[in-house]
């Protein structure tokens, strides 16, 4: 059974401890951070990353732990009054109670197993988040940032629109105890601004499901057999597939065939 700190490690937590400060290091510098600065952090785990944070001049330091043996874990062995340990899945969590010292900076490891969750969590209280930067695995790191072809996808699109990615260090499965069997990857990201309000925009986002319901199919595949009317649409776009349409495209297409 693998252990740290004399705590079996669970793997229904995707539990995959850092070891490499290096990248912590660079985790912490691609964000600002000052003695006015409020910090989230998912999944301490042993605390390597919670350590590092509290070392820089921050406000407050606030972590997310499913698992009591590690709340408990760094309760006996962090000593720091800007430090507060909640047990909670993340997933569940009310965000009201981050209301007051809003915004927050984010820095997470987080499980491989319910990144997209917790991203689309950060869409919806993105009005919450300052910056942050959070550790996935590669494969979705690409995903995210691509913008057209092959991997482009309904993913991609969405939190593109909300948010600004840039992709950091990619990491070695062996900077992680125990070794994961994939590459990660350090991601920075950024509210946006502003964001066109697009109309009816929860309609929109189950359209553009549809639309890449089958990446490798036409528009009008995809189309096909759903409420939207596609007969006014010309067939040279039909016969692309959402991957190649641009954001603009897609909101065009949606303004003409979005049911009253």
């Amino acid at each position: 059974m693998v252990k740290s700190g004399g705590i079996p490690l669970k793997k229904k937590f995707g539990q995959h401890f850092l070891r490499n400060q290096m990248i912590v290091d660079h985790m912490i510098a691609a964000v600002e951070l000052d003695k006015s600065s409020n910090v989230f952090e998912i999944g301490c785990g042993d605390g390597f990353l919670t350590r590092s944070i509290l070392k820089q001049p921050v406000a407050r330091l606030w972590v997310f732990e499913i698992d009591s043996h590690w709340v408990a874990y760094n309760k006996k062995n962090i000593h720091d009054e800007r430090l507060t340990l909640h047990h909670l899945n993340f997933l569940d969590l009310d965000w009201a109670l981050l209301d007051e010292q809003r915004p927050w900076t984010v820095l997470a490891n987080l499980p491989y197993q319910v990144t997209f969750p917790i991203l689309y969590s950060f869409q919806k209280h993105r009005s919450y988040l300052k910056e942050g930067v959070v550790m996935v695995q590669e494969e979705v790191a690409q995903k995210i940032v691509k913008t057209r072809g092959r991997g482009f996808g309904f993913s991609s699109l969405f939190l593109q629109y909300y948010f600004d990615w840039k992709l950091l260090d990619k990491v070695s499965p062996t900077d992680f105890y125990p070794p994961p069997k994939v590459y990660s990857r350090l991601l920075y990201f950024k509210p946006k601004d502003t964001v066109k309000e697009i109309p009816r925009e929860q309609e929109f986002w189950k359209f553009i499901k549809v639309c890449f319901r089958q990446p490798r199919r036409t528009l009008r595949n995809n189309l096909k057999g759903s409420v939207y009317d596609v007969s006014s649409v010309s067939d040279e776009l039909l016969r692309l597939r959402g991957q190649q349409l641009t954001i603009e495209q897609l909101l065009n297409l949606w303004n003409q065939l979005a049911p009253v």
